[in-house]
């Protein structure tokens, strides 16, 4: 018998949850902010680009693409990350500062439900239409989803030298 693979569908969120912890203070606080908008936490800017989870019925993977900003003390602001949190993994992928750590806790508000992959398993072909959404749900202008980001084989090599 043949098994065709399940399609993975992700849902597009428009709120990332952030907590935030003050390590002067010791103070947890969450973070709510609508994507594309900047919150602001001490001295850091929080600015989510892309939220996407899981349907409640398959396994959770919750993904955040976000920016932060660090205000100096001369008014400056220096990009102290951008790249992807993953909330099942907030140990790993989430922001450690001396002041302040900020990991993503969940996403917020599903607005739609994008198919990641087509029944036989290849990657849906992107939009053709510039300044649009592609098919499978990232931003023209922004990054792709860290699940459709080639693995670097050669990483695991150069690390351990």
């Amino acid at each position: 018998m043949l098994s065709i693979p399940a399609r993975a569908d992700r849902i597009e969120n428009q709120v990332a949850v952030f907590s935030a912890l003050d390590k002067v203070t010791a103070h947890i606080s969450k973070v709510e902010i609508p994507l594309n908008t900047t919150a602001t936490f001490g001295a850091l800017k929080i600015t989510p680009r892309a939220c996407y989870s899981r349907p409640p019925t398959d396994e959770p993977k919750t993904t955040t693409f976000v920016e932060i900003d660090e205000t100096q003390l001369d008014g400056s602001e220096k990009r102290i990350f951008t790249g992807w949190m993953f909330a099942e993994s907030p140990g790993i992928y989430g922001l450690e500062h001396p002041t302040y750590d900020v990991w993503l806790t969940h996403c917020d508000k599903p607005s739609r439900t994008i198919a990641e992959d087509n029944p036989n398993g290849s990657t849906v072909p992107p939009s053709d239409n510039p300044g649009q959404a592609d098919a499978a749900g990232a931003p023209a202008n922004g990054p792709p989803p860290a699940d459709q980001i080639p693995a670097d084989q050669d990483f695991r090599r150069r690390v351990r030298r």
